[in-house]
Parts: C-alpha cells; sequence; structure tokens
C-alpha cells in the first residue's frame, strides 16, 4: 500500500482550513520542524479566516442581509479552493487576495 500523504506538512495543512483555531493549532505545529507547504496553506487559511471574521463584525454593525450572503458565499468558495488545493498537494493561492496573505503574514513560519 502506497502512503498517499507524501508532503510533509500535508496535514498541518488541512488543519489549518478548520475554523481560525484551526490555524492557530497548525501555526504551533509547523514550528519544528518547519515545512513550507504548511506555512504556505496556514497563512492562506488564517488570511481567510481573519478576513471572513472582520467583514462579519463590520457588517453586523449595519446589518444587511444580502450582504451576509455574499460574504458567506464568498468565504466559502474561496475556503473549498484553498482546502482542495492542500487535499491535493498544490500551492495554489486564493484568487484575488492570495498573494496578499503571503506578504502580510510572513510572521507565520
Amino acid at each position: 500500500m502506497e502512503n498517499k500523504n507524501n508532503i510533509p506538512g500535508k496535514t498541518t495543512a488541512v488543519i489549518a482550513y478548520l475554523t481560525i483555531i484551526g490555524a492557530i493549532i497548525a501555526m504551533s505545529m509547523n514550528m519544528e520542524p518547519k515545512h513550507s507547504f504548511a506555512r504556505f496553506h496556514t497563512r492562506q487559511a488564517f488570511g481567510l479566516h481573519l478576513m471572513f471574521h472582520g467583514f462579519a463584525i463590520f457588517s453586523s454593525v449595519w446589518f444587511n442581509q444580502y450582504a451576509l450572503y455574499g460574504l458567506y458565499l464568498c468565504y466559502i468558495v474561496l475556503w473549498v479552493y484553498g482546502f482542495l488545493g492542500a487535499l491535493s498537494d498544490k500551492e495554489q493561492e486564493v484568487p484575488i487576495v492570495g498573494p496578499y496573505f503571503q506578504k502580510w503574514f510572513t510572521f507565520i513560519q
């Protein structure tokens, strides 16, 4: 039986997409040893979770039901894109905001 989890840090990368707590756990899991694949996806997932929570707090002040639908739809589409990239061993940035997450979250090692 062949090991399908051949990318170092794949488990950490997948955990990063499971809520913001998962992203924080993935940061601590990637402290020793450091894997570039896990670091890449942890930055993407952490950015997605922060963006979602930030916009959710912002739109809760000015409640607009349709804006919340758009927020959830955008978040789910980007989350699925990133999560499937981690599962399929690809370092693909989420559209539009992915390159910014890689620049902004350089503290994630």
